[in-house]
């Protein structure tokens, strides 16, 4: 608390010290909110992209396309582990698979998700 032109007022570093509702910006989150659906999907995408198991798979096929195989001897995890964690990551579209002969190759999907990863890596210092 702390006394403002003679008057108490709660002062918090994230909300305003006076109540004025700007209507036109209102308006403007409004027109462009996404509906509830795409924000499932969205949360879905971050709960997914939350799991450090999958954003290391991410880094390294930010470096360079890369089989089952080669990203299984990277995390030092089994085949399976990895196809499984893929799959996920294939199914959100977050990552591409080739087949070459009976080698699956799989990579970013495009550049927005290694746009996401290197503003990530920003973020966390």
């Amino acid at each position: 608390w702390a006394m403002v032109n003679g008057e108490k007022t709660c002062v918090n570093g994230d909300i305003c010290d006076v109540r004025v509702i700007h209507a036109d910006k209102v308006k403007k989150a409004k027109d462009s909110a996404l509906p509830d659906s795409r924000l499932q999907q969205l949360a879905a995408i971050c709960r997914l992209l939350s799991d450090p198991t999958r954003l290391k798979i991410l880094m390294a096929l930010k470096e360079a396309e890369m089989c089952v195989c080669d990203i299984a001897a990277f995390m030092d995890m089994t085949e399976s582990a990895v196809s499984h964690q893929l799959r996920r990551l294939r199914d959100m579209s977050i990552v591409n698979r080739r087949r070459q002969g009976q080698v699956l190759y799989y990579s970013l999907n495009d550049q927005s998700v290694d746009a996401f990863l290197d503003f990530g890596i920003a973020q966390a210092g």
